[in-house]
C-alpha cells in the first residue's frame, strides 16, 4: 500500500467502487479534500483521523497515510488495505471500495468552497450558548443540518479555526447563523466572551461539510432530538421542513440542565402555533425539585424512548440526532430497540475539539 514507489506526478486519478464515479487527486492533497473539492459528498465525520467514518479498502494504487488515531484504524485493519480517506495521500492512481456510503448523499453533493465574511451579531442565548450571525460576500448552497469550518484572527493576532452548523435554513444564502455552545477551554467562545472576537471581525467561512442533513419525501413522523449546541442544525432541519411544505408529525426533543439552559422559547410557541403537527419536548436533567418545572425530566434519551414506545412506530419514520457524544451514545441502542434502522438514523456528535464527530461546535 504505502510508498513502495512514489511517482512524482501532479494528478492522479480516484476511482471509488462500487459507485464507479471517478474523480482527480492533486499532489499532496489529500482524497477526501479533493472529493470535496470537486462536490463529491463521500462519508466524513472528524476531516482529522480520528473518527473512521472515512474508512474504506484500498484495491489498487500507491498512497501514504498521514497522522492519524489508531481507534480509528487500528494496525490489523492498515495491514489488510484499509485506509482513511482524510488522511490519505496518492503516489499513483487508485481505486478503493467505500464501506458506507448514501446514493442519496453522493447524488446531493455540493462542491465546498473558501468564502469570505463579516460577523455582524453576537448574542448571548444563555450562561453557556451563544448565537452569531455571519454575512458573506457570495451565496454558498448548502443542505439543512450541514456545517462549515469557520477561520477568525483575534485582537491578539491568534487564528483560530473551528467547525459550526448553520442554525438558518438554506434559503438564507448569504446571512448565516450559529448557536455555539462556551466550553471553559473554548478558543472560540472563550475569544467572542472576552471581546478577542468581536461584531465586525472578518471571517473565512469554508464548507459545506456534513452528511446529516435533512432527506426530502419520506414516510413516516420526523424525530428531532437536540442537546447544547445541537439546537443548530436541529433548528434548521425544522425549518427547512416547514418551509418544504411536507406535511409529517414532528416530535422536536432538546435536552438541557435546568430551565435557564432552555432558549428560542418565544420562536418555538410561534412555531407550533402555527404548525400544530409540530410538538416541542424539552427534557430537563437537573431541575430541582422546588423549580415549578412541570415537563419532562431526566435525559432525553429517556424521553425519546418513552414516546416511540407510546407511538409505536415500529422504525417508521426518520431521526436527526445533533449533540454532545454521550448523549449520541445513549440515543442509539435507544433508536435500534424501538426498530429504526441505520438509514434512517442520522447523527451529528459533537466534540469539544479535535476529535471524532464535528469538531468545535
Amino acid at each position: 500500500m504505502a510508498n513502495a514507489q512514489k511517482i512524482d506526478q501532479p494528478v492522479h486519478t480516484v476511482r471509488l467502487e462500487p459507485v464507479g464515479v471517478e474523480f482527480e487527486v492533486e499532489n499532496g492533497e489529500t482524497v477526501l479534500n479533493a472529493a470535496f473539492r470537486q462536490g463529491i459528498a463521500l462519508p466524513h465525520g472528524c476531516k482529522e483521523g480520528q473518527c473512521s467514518a472515512c474508512k474504506c479498502v484500498l484495491l489498487d494504487g500507491e498512497v501514504d497515510l498521514l497522522k492519524y488515531s489508531t481507534f480509528a484504524l487500528n494496525d490489523m485493519e492498515k495491514d489488510s488495505g484499509h485506509i482513511l480517506l482524510c488522511r490519505t495521500i496518492a503516489y499513483s492512481d487508485m481505486e478503493v471500495e467505500l464501506l458506507n456510503y448514501d446514493e442519496e448523499v453522493l447524488a446531493k453533493s455540493i462542491a465546498v468552497k473558501t468564502y469570505t465574511g463579516r460577523i455582524t451579531k453576537i448574542e448571548k442565548l444563555t450562561h453557556d450558548i451563544r448565537g452569531i450571525e455571519i454575512e458573506l460576500g457570495s451565496p454558498i448552497k448548502f443542505w439543512a443540518g450541514q456545517y462549515v469550518d469557520i477561520t477568525v484572527t483575534t485582537k491578539d493576532g491568534e487564528t483560530i479555526t473551528r467547525s459550526f452548523s448553520m442554525a438558518n435554513t438554506p434559503r438564507e444564502t448569504q446571512e448565516l447563523s450559529f448557536i455555539i455552545k462556551k466550553y471553559p477551554q473554548g478558543k472560540f467562545s472563550g475569544e467572542l466572551d472576552s471581546g478577542g472576537i468581536q461584531v465586525g471581525a472578518a471571517v473565512t467561512v469554508v464548507g459545506p461539510y456534513g452528511t446529516c442533513f435533512r432527506r426530502e419525501n419520506r414516510e413516516g413522523p420526523l424525530v428531532l432530538v437536540g442537546a447544547g449546541s445541537g439546537m443548530s442544525p436541529v433548528w434548521s432541519i425544522l425549518n427547512d421542513h416547514l418551509l418544504s411544505g411536507e406535511t409529517r408529525p414532528v416530535y422536536f426533543f432538546y435536552g438541557a440542565r435546568t430551565s435557564e439552559d432552555l432558549f428560542h422559547l418565544d420562536r418555538i410557541d410561534d412555531l407550533v402555533a402555527r404548525h400544530p403537527e409540530v410538538t416541542f419536548i424539552p427534557v430537563l436533567s437537573h431541575a430541582a425539585e422546588d423549580s415549578g418545572w412541570t415537563g419532562e425530566r431526566g435525559f432525553v434519551h429517556e424521553s425519546v424512548d418513552a414516546k416511540l414506545k407510546e407511538l409505536a412506530l415500529d422504525g417508521n419514520g426518520d431521526v436527526y440526532a445533533c449533540g454532545p457524544p454521550p448523549m449520541i451514545d445513549a440515543l442509539q441502542p435507544v433508536l435500534f430497540m424501538n426498530g429504526f434502522e441505520s438509514e434512517r438514523i442520522f447523527f451529528d456528535k459533537f466534540t469539544t475539539s479535535s476529535g471524532g464527530g464535528t469538531p468545535g461546535h
